[in-house]
C-alpha cells in the first residue's frame, strides 16, 4: 500500500476524493485500544498507524477521508470518528424515456457513455484492503480489481478479472439488485453516503469487450453429467464443467433455454441478445441442450445410472396463487403466463390484438401508438397486479406497452415494501398506477368472466408485524384481468420428494464472527441501499453457497432457487458455479502421490474438557503435516461451516461424558454438533475419543449420526486418558494414521512435503 504523507499526496493517489462538509476527525481512546491493528491493516489510506512505544492506535485526521472502516472494525469500540465521508459526487445516469411506449422493447437503464464518465467514478473506489462489497457480492467477484484495471484504461484485463468469478456479467450488470448486494457492501455506504456504482462500472466492461465463451479442455475421460433446468444456477454449472471437458446435457422444459432470465424479465430491462448470448456460447462449446423436454422427479433415479453425477436446478417457477375468493374465473392469471405471453409477442414486432386474445380478451380497436393515448376508448381495458415487487412491476410496465391501464397492489405499507424504490418510480413514471396497504378482499365476475374486485385498505405500524385488513375500508374497482404477481416457490413435485426443500439459511457462529471483523455487519446500510441489513444477508447468502457445494445425496446435486427458494440471478450463479467446482474435484484423477489436484484438505475438530482431546488432536496435526497440503486444528465451537465443507478428511475427537454405571457416550457439545452438521455425502471421516474408565459405545454413537448425514467413516480409536503418557501411544497413534491412509490414499507417515 502506498504510504501517504499529505492531503496533496492523498488526492493524487485517490483523484475521486473531494473536500466537503466537515473535515473528518480522528479520536482514539487509548483505554481501549488492545493495539491488535485490526485497523491499521483495514485503513485504506494509511491514515492509521501504531506507537510501538506504548502499542495503542495513532490516527492522521489529515489523511482520513471518513470511511470509517477503522470504526467497523475496532473489535473493542476505541475509535470514533466525526465529520463527513470525502468523495466526490457519484455520476447519475438518468435512465432513457422512450419515445414511443407501445411495443417498446429499448433498454431504458443506461450505461456509462465514454471512458471519461466511467473513470470519473472508477476514481471514487478506495481499493479496500479488505473490500466489503466483494462479500456484498454473491459470487464475489474482485471489484477492487477490475476497477483498478477500468482505471488503466485496459478493459479486457477487467473482463479478465470478471471471467474468474462469473460467466454472465454482461446480465448481473442489468438485473442485479446492487443496493442491496455489492453497492451497499460498499465502505461508503456503510458509512452512509453514496457508493461506487459498482453495477454501471461492470456493464461498461460488459459494452465494450466482446465476452469469451468456455473452451472445452480435454482430460476428463468420459465424464457426464446431466442438469435439469437452464435458468442462471445451470447456465455457471454448464460453463464450469463443460471447459473442464466434462460431458454436459441440458434438460428444459420449456421451448427456449434460460429461464426467468429470457422470459421473466422485460427486453427494456435486458435485451434479449444479452440473455440469448449464455446459452449460445454453451452450445458452440459442445453443451447438448434439450428442450421441450420435462423431467418428471421419478425420472431422477434413471438418470443417475445413466450420468456421473445430476444436478437439479430447476429454479422456483410456480406462481404464488391467491386465496381470494373467485380465483379460478376466467380473467384471472398468473406472471408467468402474461409475462412469457408478452415476451413472445413483443419479439415479434407487438400485435395488441393477438396478446389480448391470448390472455382470453377481445380487442376491436388498434392503438395509434401515442404515449399519451390514455384517453382513447380503446384503453379501457385495465389489468390488476398482484403484488408490488420486480416481477409485478415487469407485468405492470409490460401491459404498459400493450396500452393496458394498470394497477399494482400490495397489502404493506410502502416504507416497508421489498419492491426496489427505483423500480417503483420506473413503473410509475410508465403511467403504472401502485397502490400499496392495499389488498384483495374478493373477484367479481359475470358469465365466468371477471368484471370487478373489492379491495380493501391495511394499515402496518411496524415491519416484522403483518399489516391489519381495515374491513371497513371497501371499494370496487372494475377490471378486465387480474395477474397474481406475488412471487414464486419452489415446484412441489420436486420439493416434496427432496426433503427439507427449499432449506433455510443459517448463520453459524463462527462464520459470524468471521466476517464481523470484516466490518460488513458492523452498521446498517445507507438510504441509497434502502436501509438493509446488508451484511446479514452476505452472511446468508454465504451459508446457501456453502450448501450448494455440497451433493443433497451422492452423486445428486440442488443448486440455485430450487435449494433455497426464490433469490436472485447472480445467487444463483453463483451456486451453480460452486457445485460444478464439486463435481470437478471428485471427478478429478489422483496424482503419483495419491492427492487430488488442487492439494488435499484435513481438518482435526476436538471437543476437549481437561487438555486430553485437544493435545490428541495437535499431535495428530503434526504427524500428518508433512503429507497434507493444509491441516487445521480447531476446537468445534470455533469450525464453521465453511471448514467442513472444504476438508478432503474431517478427523474428529471428543471426550466421553457420563457416568460408567448409567450411560456414557460423547460428549454433549459434540452430540449436539455433530447432529446440527448439514448433510455430507462424498466426505470421509475419522473418530476417536479419549476417556477414564470405558468408552462403551461413543464411537458408535459418533458413526451412526454421521453416517445418517452421508459421511463415510474410515476408522476410529479409543485411548483412554493415561495412555498419551506411555510408550504405547505414539504406536497407537500411527497405525491410526495407516488405517486412514488406506482408504485416503495419503500416507500420512512419511515425511514427503506435498508441493
Amino acid at each position: 500500500m502506498t504510504i501517504l504523507e499529505d492531503k496533496d499526496m492523498l488526492e493524487k493517489v485517490f483523484p475521486g476524493l473531494s473536500r466537503h462538509g466537515k473535515d473528518p476527525v480522528i479520536t482514539i481512546v487509548a483505554d481501549r485500544c488492545a493495539g491488535c491493528q485490526e485497523c491499521v491493516i483495514r485503513c485504506p489510506v494509511g491514515a492509521l498507524s501504531m506507537d510501538e512505544t506504548r502499542w495503542i492506535a495513532l490516527g492522521n485526521s489529515d489523511l482520513c477521508v471518513g470511511c470509517r472502516q477503522c470504526v467497523r472494525t475496532c473489535p473493542f469500540s476505541a475509535i470514533y470518528i466525526e465529520g463527513d465521508p470525502q468523495v466526490s459526487a457519484r455520476v447519475v445516469l438518468e435512465d432513457k424515456e422512450p419515445e414511443k411506449l407501445l411495443y417498446s422493447v429499448e433498454e431504458l437503464r443506461q450505461g456509462f457513455a465514454n471512458f471519461e464518465e466511467a473513470l470519473k467514478e472508477a476514481n471514487r473506489c478506495l481499493s479496500c484492503p479488505d473490500p466489503t462489497c466483494v462479500r456484498g457480492c454473491p459470487t464475489h467477484n474482485d471489484i477492487p480489481g477490475f476497477i483498478a484495471a477500468i482505471r488503466e484504461n485496459d478493459l479486457q484485463k477487467a473482463a479478465d478479472i470478471l471471467a474468474k468469478t462469473s460467466c454472465i456479467p454482461d446480465i448481473c450488470s442489468r438485473v442485479c439488485n446492487q443496493a442491496a448486494q455489492c453497492e451497499g457492501a460498499c465502505s461508503w455506504s456503510l458509512a452512509q453516503d453514496v457508493p461506487v456504482a459498482i453495477g454501471k462500472l461492470e456493464r461498461y466492461i460488459t459494452d465494450n469487450i466482446h465476452l469469451q465463451g468456455p473452451v472445452a479442455k480435454s482430460g476428463m475421460g468420459n465424464s457426464k453429467v446431466a442438469i435439469v433446468g437452464s435458468g442462471p444456477a445451470a447456465i455457471a454449472a454448464a460453463w464450469e464443467l463443460v471447459q473442464e471437458g466434462v460431458g454436459v446435457d441440458v434438460f428444459e422444459k420449456d421451448s427456449k433455454p434460460g429461464g426467468l432470465i429470457v422470459w421473466g424479465i422485460p427486453d427494456f430491462t435486458l435485451p434479449l441478445e444479452i440473455a440469448d448470448r449464455p446459452w449460445k456460447e454453451l452450445t458452440k462449446a459442445g453443451v447438448n441442450l434439450f428442450c421441450d423436454h420435462k423431467v418428471e422427479p421419478e425420472a431422477i433415479a434413471g438418470m443417475l445410472d445413466k450420468y456421473d453425477h445430476v444436478i437439479l436446478a430447476y429454479g422456483a417457477s410456480a406462481p404464488i396463487k391467491t386465496s381470494a375468493p373467485g380465483n379460478s374465473y376466467q380473467g384471472v392469471t398468473d406472471a408467468t403466463v402474461f409475462l412469457q405471453s408478452a415476451h413472445q409477442n413483443l419479439a415479434e414486432g407487438g400485435n395488441r390484438k393477438a396478446f389480448l386474445e391470448s390472455l382470453g380478451l377481445r380487442s376491436e380497436t388498434t392503438l395509434d401508438g401515442n404515449k399519451d393515448s390514455d384517453n382513447q376508448s380503446d384503453l379501457d381495458y385495465r389489468i390488476l397486479v398482484l403484488g408490488a415487487g420486480n416481477t409485478a412491476m415487469d407485468v405492470a410496465r409490460s401491459a404498459r406497452r400493450f396500452g393496458l391501464k394498470a394497477t399494482c397492489i400490495d397489502w404493506v405499507d410502502e416504507r416497508f415494501a421489498i419492491a426496489r424504490p427505483d423500480e417503483v418510480a420506473e413503473a410509475r413514471a410508465e403511467g403504472v398506477e401502485i397502490l400499496f396497504s392495499t389488498t384483495l378482499q374478493e373477484i367479481l365476475a359475470k358469465d365466468n368472466k371477471v368484471t370487478s374486485v373489492i379491495l380493501a385498505e391495511t394499515k402496518q405500524e411496524k415491519s416484522d408485524v403483518a399489516p391489519k385488513i381495515l374491513g371497513d375500508k371497501l371499494r370496487e374497482v372494475t377490471v378486465d384481468l387480474v395477474v397474481m404477481a406475488m412471487g414464486y416457490r419452489v415446484d412441489q413435485g420436486f420439493a416434496s420428494r427432496y426433503l427439507p426443500m427449499p432449506r433455510n439459511r443459517n448463520i453459524s457462529i463462527p462464520d459470524h464472527t468471521r466476517w464481523m471483523a470484516s466490518g460488513i455487519l458492523a452498521s446498517k446500510a445507507s438510504p441509497f441501499a434502502y436501509s438493509g441489513a446488508v451484511g446479514t444477508q452476505s452472511l446468508r447468502r454465504e451459508d446457501g453457497l456453502l450448501q450448494a457445494q455440497l451433493p443433497y445425496d451422492h452423486r445428486l446435486w440442488i443448486v440455485g432457487d430450487a435449494l433455497i427458494g426464490p433469490a436472485t440471478v447472480v445467487e444463483a450463479m453463483a451456486h451453480g458455479k460452486r457445485c460444478a467446482q464439486s463435481i470437478i474435484k471428485s471427478l478429478l484423477p489422483s496424482d503419483l502421490d495419491g492427492i487430488r489436484s488442487g492439494g488435499y484438505k484435513v481438518l482435526v475438530c476436538y471437543d476437549s474438557m481437561g487438555g486430553t482431546t485437544k493435545q490428541i488432536a495437535d499431535d495428530i496435526a503434526n504427524k500428518i503435516s508433512h503429507s497434507a497440503n493444509s491441516v487445521t486444528v480447531k476446537s468445534i465451537r470455533d469450525t464453521s461451516k465453511a471448514d467442513i465443507v472444504y476438508a478432503d478428511l474431517i478427523i474428529c475427537g471428543t471426550w466421553v461424558e457420563g457416568l460408567i454405571f448409567t450411560k456414557v457416550g460423547p460428549s454433549k457439545s459434540m452430540n449436539k454438533w455433530l447432529h446440527e452438521l448439514p448433510n455430507l455425502h462424498g466426505k470421509q471421516a475419522a473418530l476417536f475419543c479419549t476417556y477414564g474408565v470405558n468408552p462403551k459405545s461413543t464411537l458408535t454413537v459418533m458413526t451412526d449420526i454421521l453416517s445418517v448425514k452421508g459421511v463415510k467413516i474410515i476408522t476410529t480409536m479409543a485411548l483412554k486418558s493415561k495412555e498419551i503418557t506411555t510408550a504405547d501411544y505414539a504406536t497407537k497413534l500411527d497405525n491410526y494414521l495407516s488405517e486412514i491412509a488406506m482408504y485416503t490414499e495419503v500416507d500420512f507417515l512419511t515425511s514427503h512435503k506435498v508441493s
